[in-house]
């Protein structure tokens, strides 16, 4: 384990320990029904947050094996997260469901993340033609990416009115 990357690894685990709970006793008129300044309800944006943890996950593995700079996909980029979003049709997934497949897919990411090859940590990956990214920076990007989006739910939460 890359000692730098523990605090990412803890606080993942820590976020969906606390948040799992807490997303499961939310009610399908608030999952549903209240949407944020991206037009996100709270089912899409855990619909995002599981995109994210997949392809953060392949970008990691493939930084580790294949020439840098890395030319992968950005599912990000260009409006293409929200196309994820829709053609998955989150909106209409089983909460409990959604909720077990974005705890999974961070717990496996932590362990892809405490599994990390230390030579690796300098490959890069073309976030965009101007713009590169080592391994190292997107690991230690995972955990604030999960944070902004869990704060995004905790304010639709507040918005409607309920308590987390």
């Amino acid at each position: 384990m890359v000692k730098e990357f523990e605090p990412v690894a803890e606080g993942v685990i820590s976020l969906v320990n606390e948040w799992e709970p807490k997303l499961l006793a939310l009610q399908e008129g608030v999952i549903s029904g209240v949407r944020n300044g991206q037009n996100r309800t709270i089912k899409q944006i855990v619909g995002h947050m599981i995109d994210s943890a997949s392809n953060n996950t392949h970008r990691i593995v493939h930084m580790q094996y294949q020439p840098s700079p890395l030319r992968f996909p950005n599912y990000a980029t260009n409006g293409n997260n929200d196309r994820w979003i829709a053609i998955q049709n989150y909106q209409d997934e089983d909460w409990p469901d959604m909720v077990s497949l974005w705890k999974y897919s961070n717990m496996h990411i932590v362990h892809v993340i405490r599994n990390v090859d230390p030579s690796k940590l300098d490959n890069k990956w073309h976030y965009s033609d101007e713009r590169l990214i080592s391994l190292r920076e997107g690991i230690i990007d995972y955990l604030r990416h999960l944070k902004l989006h869990l704060s995004e739910i905790e304010e639709l939460v507040i918005t409607a009115n309920v308590s987390l």
